[in-house]
């Protein structure tokens, strides 16, 4: 008996180091990949003069409770608490500090690096991994994509393989190396959670999302997959804290390298603009316009003079694909237009009026800056629809060519009812309504009254100048 648990002992001490082994083989071992790409990695520290003013003579500075914020998107805290050094005439004069990372793409000193680590900086140091320090010259940057190109003085300098971002796959080993709170060089590991992920505010880049640990310093740094390519740049996480929570965002290198290269040749980027303002098509959304499922982007604002304009896009126009990109959300659609060149043409499946149609359209270069459309006048004569709780009146010719609309009506009053329950207030625009256009306050009424009931209605509303549809059900 002795004997045979001494065997069941052994037979299980090696099952158990068989699975130890299994295991092990199959995860990877970043070993290699760092002792190669670590070279080309650096640190970039940032400084910035404010302007003198007074400060307290208390030294304890005020720091918010960052547990009590809700949940959002950040770009990592890399600006450090000011530093008050004293000025020659005694004042105090406060200087900004900021500490990110960034990887050297060429072998004659091209950094790539984020927009918001080097933003406002008088000076950029470059501390390669001998610890020596290097003045950096900004080449330029682009807000939008948080991008931005450095370049030192250098010759045979170490540089990272750049890797394509589009083959990227979910579940995927990835690592990041770079310098959180200052330590350098540390590396962390995880997957890709996601990829081509939407940001609030950030239209124009299609984000890789990881579980990597990502902390204030790592901005800028690279993200490498498994071959040792450089496939992003992380940039963002999501937090509550202010600090690492399982989200972290990273620019692909797709998007990364046509920014370098266009600040590069001319300092500046460029891109597509269909000049439409867009939102997302929602169940009822859907069962309104009569789409199969809720998908594409629902054309709320056709700008007057615009690409789309000119291409024949028209309001309540759900955009389905673009150049045979299918479009599932409607944050896909910035992201394929701004990569397109302006001057291109682009094709567009859209659905109009429950039928199916293909537009093609020049597409145009986005503009510097936005332009909001202008406000109303005091409207007139009232007229009322008590079947949804509002009273409306026509706008005038002025408030027309002011909101570049041929008809409408506005809110003058909402009473108790649909109206009041869906949110609408007045001063409210009412361009159209159960997917009619709506030129006067007598077809207002009218389609009013014939809306049906217990389905999906559609309204299109004017707030501020800003275009959106809303859906809403009226009860027997």
């Amino acid at each position: 008996m002795p004997s045979l648990k001494r065997s069941f002992s052994t037979l299980l001490a090696i099952l158990l180091l068989s699975v130890a082994a299994s295991v092990h083989a199959q995860l990877p071992d970043f070993t290699g990949l760092v002792e190669q790409a670590s070279p080309a990695v650096v640190n970039i520290s940032t400084r910035q003069k404010m302007p003198e003013r007074a400060v307290s003579g208390g030294s304890q500075l005020n720091i918010p409770d960052l547990e009590g914020l809700p949940p959002i998107f950040r770009e990592f805290f890399e600006r450090s608490i000011p530093q008050t050094p004293r000025s020659p005439g005694g004042g105090r004069q406060r200087e900004a500090q900021s500490l990110g990372s960034g990887f050297i793409i060429s072998e004659d000193g091209y950094v790539l690096t984020n927009n918001h680590v080097i933003a406002d900086a008088d000076e950029i140091i470059v501390r390669l991994p001998d610890r020596s320090e290097l003045e950096a010259k900004l080449i330029g940057s682009d807000p939008r994509s948080d991008v931005a190109l450095l370049k030192i003085e250098g010759k045979g300098l170490p540089t990272v393989k750049l890797g394509k971002s589009e083959d990227l796959k979910v579940g995927e080993w990835v690592l990041a190396i770079g310098s959180p709170f200052g330590f350098d060089h540390s590396v962390t590991a995880g997957i890709i959670s996601a990829t081509g992920r939407s940001l609030p505010n950030e239209s124009y880049v299609p984000f890789i999302q990881t579980d990597v640990a990502i902390n204030p310093g790592n901005s800028g740094g690279p993200l490498f997959n498994l071959a040792g390519e450089v496939v992003g740049i992380n940039s963002q996480i999501f937090t509550r804290s202010g600090g690492f929570m399982g989200l972290s965002f990273a620019i692909p290198m797709s998007v990364a390298m046509d920014v370098a290269e266009q600040l590069k040749a001319s300092g500046k980027v460029s891109r597509g603009w269909l000049g439409v303002v867009i939102q997302e098509v929602n169940k009822d959304l859907a069962e309104s316009f009569g789409l199969e499922r809720p998908a594409g982007a629902l054309v709320a604002q056709v700008l007057e003079g615009g690409p789309a304009a000119k291409g024949g896009l028209m309001v309540g126009d759900v955009i389905l694909s673009l150049d045979g990109k299918p479009i599932i959300m409607s944050a896909d659609l910035p992201h394929l237009v701004g990569v397109l060149k302006p001057g291109s043409t682009a094709e567009l499946d859209v659905v109009r009026e429950g039928s199916r149609k293909k537009l093609r359209v020049t597409i145009g270069a986005l503009p510097e800056d936005g332009q909001e459309l202008a406000g109303m006048a005091t409207p007139g004569v009232e007229r009322s629809s008590n079947r949804l709780g509002v009273k409306v009146v026509e706008l005038t010719d002025e408030q027309k060519k002011s909101l570049d609309l041929q008809g409408g009506v506005v809110i003058t009053e909402v009473q108790e009812g649909p109206a009041m329950l869906i949110g609408l207030r007045a001063g409210d625009v009412i361009t159209h309504l159960n997917n009619q256009a709506i030129d006067s306050a007598k077809t207002f009424t009218e389609v009013a009254q014939g809306l049906p009931k217990n389905r999906s209605v559609s309204m299109r509303v004017l707030r501020q100048g800003r275009a959106s549809f809303i859906t809403f059900k009226l009860a027997e």
